[in-house]
């Protein structure tokens, strides 16, 4: 499943509208076929590892991500039906497919045809790789996720607005792999007139993974490629399973002050700035109300800067 969820991990960000599953069909003790969602959601992982086993996928067993589809769509036939046809014995699953079009038929589906099943084998991580598609499902909007460039008193900017560079240049690059592995990236209108930025992704090799760009508020002058929000409803309503908001502060506290903000993403230099600017008022009327919200993830240090992500809870 380690290896499924790290095949997953390629897509993730070229996958829409579906989400980025991984797949590893193992027969006679070795990797007979492996694949993962190409881009623009088609073919599928399972579609793309049996194509690779042929013949040899009968009996064998096959890792999946997520539970294999049970819904017939004029872009392929369901994944469950494609792995019953190939004639394997055994599907380990790893996250619960919540799509009314499968939740549960897919394994239903599998076991009635005599294949056995194994399910939630390393759920947290294949859901964790999943929260766009998840998000979207269960809260019917995009997951949003917000970055931030923090110094060690949580300053965000000079207190005159500047803020290049907080942090260094490993961690700057690794917001350009989080850019990569988003659908659509925004700012707000403000750091659009005052930087001009082109929030493409500038890593060797992953240049073509640059997301769809976005602007949240109201004006006119904005470039055809460019999206534009008037409004926080707006942005919600996008079809994006995954966004990156990365500036700026007015648009960070308003994400925050609605509950929209589903991970933190704080890259903390160390730094003290003093009289900086920080996130400001985002609605909270009583410190106890903050307690509780964000459960702590992986974090990591690039050179001299921390990387640090936390989960809203729900």
């Amino acid at each position: 499943m380690g290896a499924a969820l790290a095949l997953a991990s390629r897509g993730i960000g070229t996958t829409f509208p579906n989400p980025s599953v991984g797949c590893v069909i193992v027969g006679d003790g070795r990797v007979i076929g492996r694949g993962w969602t190409q881009p623009g959601g088609r073919p599928h992982a399972e579609a793309v590892a049996l194509a690779q086993a042929g013949d040899a996928a009968k009996g064998a067993t096959a890792y999946v991500t997520l539970e294999p589809c049970a819904h017939v769509s004029p872009r392929g036939p369901s994944c469950a039906d494609s792995l019953i046809a190939a004639g394997v014995a055994r599907v380990v699953i790893a996250a619960h497919d919540p799509d009314p079009r499968t939740d549960g038929d897919g394994v239903a589906r599998l076991r009635a045809a005599g294949i056995a099943v194994t399910s939630n084998v390393r759920a947290a991580e294949a859901e964790q790789q999943l929260a766009g598609f998840l998000t979207r499902l269960k809260l019917g909007r995009p997951h949003i996720t917000l970055k931030l460039a923090v110094s060690l008193d949580g300053a965000i900017a000079m207190g005159d607005g500047r803020s290049k560079w907080i942090t260094g240049e490993r961690a700057r690059a690794a917001a350009h792999l989080e850019r990569a592995r988003a659908d659509l990236i925004v700012v707000g209108r403000g750091t659009w007139d005052a930087d001009a930025p082109t929030l493409d992704v500038r890593l060797p090799g992953l240049e073509s993974h640059s997301p769809r760009i976005g602007v949240v508020g109201r004006g006119d002058g904005l470039p055809d490629h460019v999206s534009q929000f008037p409004d926080l409803a707006a942005l919600a309503a996008d079809p994006a399973l995954s966004v990156l908001v990365e500036g700026g502060m007015g648009l960070a506290a308003s994400l925050a002050a609605a509950d929209l903000v589903d991970t933190l993403l704080l890259m903390r230099a160390p730094i003290l700035i003093g009289a900086g600017r920080t996130l400001g008022d985002i609605g909270l009327a009583d410190l106890p109300h903050a307690h509780g919200r964000w459960v702590a993830g992986p974090a990591m240090m690039l050179g001299p800067d921390r990387i640090e992500r936390y989960t809203r809870t729900r």
